[in-house]
């Protein structure tokens, strides 16, 4: 098994037992945030998030060791309103529930796509990404 077939399976089991709350949409939703050119992959939202005093929290997740959790708020304050509502408007839910589900599933989407504590580059990100997105 390859590293990122384990990781879809990883992310899978994360998320099993939630599918009546529409995670694969979020996942997807969560993908595009990171693909977007605006973000500029992990690397990018590394720095939005140093940008905006919460450094910690992405390095843990980037890390080995525990995910420090974030808020629904300070999601807001990373990605910004444009982000929010695209995704509210994409999964047909409140910006509050985007906001919250982003906070819920961007710790855990980083995790797994950094699985030695390292972010992964080019077509070795994207390969992942086509992969955890085919799962769901």
């Amino acid at each position: 098994m390859g590293l990122f077939d384990s990781l879809v399976n990883q992310v899978s089991h994360t998320l099993s037992g939630n599918a009546a709350t529409g995670h694969g949409g979020m996942l997807d939703a969560v993908m595009g945030i990171i693909n977007s050119p605006e973000i500029g992959g992990i690397q990018g939202l590394i720095t939005l998030f140093q940008n905006k005093g919460l450094g910690n929290a992405m390095a843990s997740w980037v890390s080995t060791g525990q995910n420090l959790p974030v808020s629904a708020e300070q999601i807001q304050q990373v990605l910004g309103n444009q982000h929010i509502q695209a995704v509210a408007q994409k999964l047909g839910i409140s910006t509050t529930d985007a906001a919250q589900g982003l906070a819920t599933m961007l710790p855990k989407i980083i995790d797994h796509l950094t699985p030695n504590g390292s972010v992964p580059h080019g077509d070795l990100l994207s390969e992942g990404l086509s992969l955890l997105k085919g799962k769901f």
